[in-house]
């Protein structure tokens, strides 16, 4: 081989060469490491530094538990799992025989406590026509004793006319006191009322009224709308009052529940703006929130064996706030979620003008109340009210307010003739 041809060939694996390849390889990486730190510096000095971001997050919502408010053996159930509901609609039918007895006989008891006072009223009007007929007769016999005292001195009248007379006024006498005792036993137990209104026949009434909730209470209806969750029962159960049914989740009302570091939560104000991705969704789905509040203490304080770290076996260890970060309905409905997804939770906290105390959450949406037992006490009202005006036999009810015992016979016996 020519030793000038293998001079003048270059050695691709000359030290020199290796050298220069490999530090120009060297820079290029340095020069894309300087480029990407910047752009990352750059990225979090306009973004990631105002952003708390947190993947311990999860969607919440009310669960409306059903449960039983009466005992009864189910005989029909009328929804089924993931079915929607609105409110008000029949869910679980009961046994309403027992319920119905147990009415029936309130009603009987109701209409005999009307009659039984009814006959008070009536026995106190009689008492008061017996004193006044025995006050009657009391006048007319005092006056004869006057008459007889004194015509007995011209001797026109023999004592023991005299003395017949003062016996049976002293007899009219005993009756009258004792009318006024009985009348007053009367008055004890209806006056200041009337029939309607007697103490007996409020009890009585309102021991109906019980019966008639207990009855329609054997109808169970969903207090809310929503879609039919966890479904325990079936027929033939035999439930009692607060046994659980099932339960409603409205989907249309959801929140994030966000777990955040106790070294991140400093800055987190409500009112700050929030932007959820779900896993169910991916990054390609983006929610949009607002921090509504900051819940009072940590998660560990509220579990159900909270640490006693008083007890020597303290481990520090960085503590979870959670944080109530509130959804846009209109992209709830858009796009469904559920309770209990994972989330992936980034709050802005430039904005900083809510004190941490302070809340944003609201109540406003229709899980948070419901009417479908408003109804119930009124029908109730009206059917007592019914049942005593068909019981009562006489139109005057009240205590009459002349029917009054006369002046004392002991008041009277001062002033009697001698």
């Amino acid at each position: 081989m020519d030793f000038t041809t293998f001079t003048t060939t270059p050695m691709k694996n000359h030290p020199k060469t290796i050298r220069t390849r490999r530090n120009r390889y060297l820079l290029s990486v340095a020069l894309v490491t300087a480029v990407c730190a910047l752009i990352y510096t750059g990225y979090w000095w306009r973004y990631c530094r105002f952003r708390v971001v947190s993947n311990n997050a999860f969607i919440s919502g009310n669960l409306i538990p059903v449960e039983a408010d009466a005992t009864g053996i189910v005989t029909q159930v009328l929804v089924e799992e993931s079915q929607y509901v609105n409110k008000g609609d029949l869910l679980v039918r009961l046994d309403e025989h027992r319920a119905q007895t147990v009415l029936g006989q309130s009603r009987g008891e109701l209409g005999q406590a009307v009659r039984k006072i009814g006959a008070v009223f009536a026995t106190h009007r009689q008492m008061c026509q017996k004193l006044i007929a025995h006050s009657a007769r009391l006048t007319k016999v005092r006056h004869d004793v006057l008459r007889l005292r004194q015509a007995l001195p011209s001797g026109s009248v023999s004592e023991q006319a005299m003395q017949n007379a003062e016996d049976q006024m002293a007899a009219l006498e005993a009756e009258m006191r004792e009318a006024e005792a009985e009348l007053k036993s009367v008055e004890a137990k209806v006056g200041g009322t009337d029939r309607t209104l007697h103490p007996d026949v409020e009890a009585a009434k309102y021991k109906y009224i019980s019966a008639y909730l207990d009855y329609s209470r054997q109808q169970i209806h969903a207090p809310v709308s929503g879609y039919v969750s966890m479904r325990k029962v079936q027929v033939g159960n035999r439930v009692q009052p607060g046994d659980p049914l099932m339960t409603l989740v409205p989907l249309e009302h959801l929140w994030v529940e966000a777990n955040l570091r106790e070294t991140e939560i400093a800055k987190v104000r409500p009112g700050q703006p929030a932007e959820i991705t779900v896993d169910l969704y991916g990054k390609s789905q983006i929610y949009h929130g607002t921090v509504e509040g900051l819940v009072p203490g940590t998660g560990s304080v509220f579990a159900l064996l909270p640490p006693n770290n008083a007890a020597g076996n303290f481990i520090h260890i960085v503590e979870r706030i959670p944080v109530r970060i509130a959804l846009r309905e209109d992209e709830i409905v858009k796009n469904p979620i559920r309770p209990g997804l994972s989330t992936t939770t980034s709050i802005d906290v430039r904005k900083s003008e809510q004190p941490p105390g302070a809340s944003l959450a609201a109540i406003s949406t229709q899980e948070y109340r419901t009417d479908i037992y408003n109804d119930e006490l009124a029908d109730a009202q009206a059917e007592a009210e019914e049942i005593i005006r068909n019981n009562l036999v006489q139109n005057n009810d009240t205590v009459e307010p002349n029917c009054k015992a006369p002046e004392s016979v002991s008041a009277k016996n001062a002033n009697a003739p001698q």
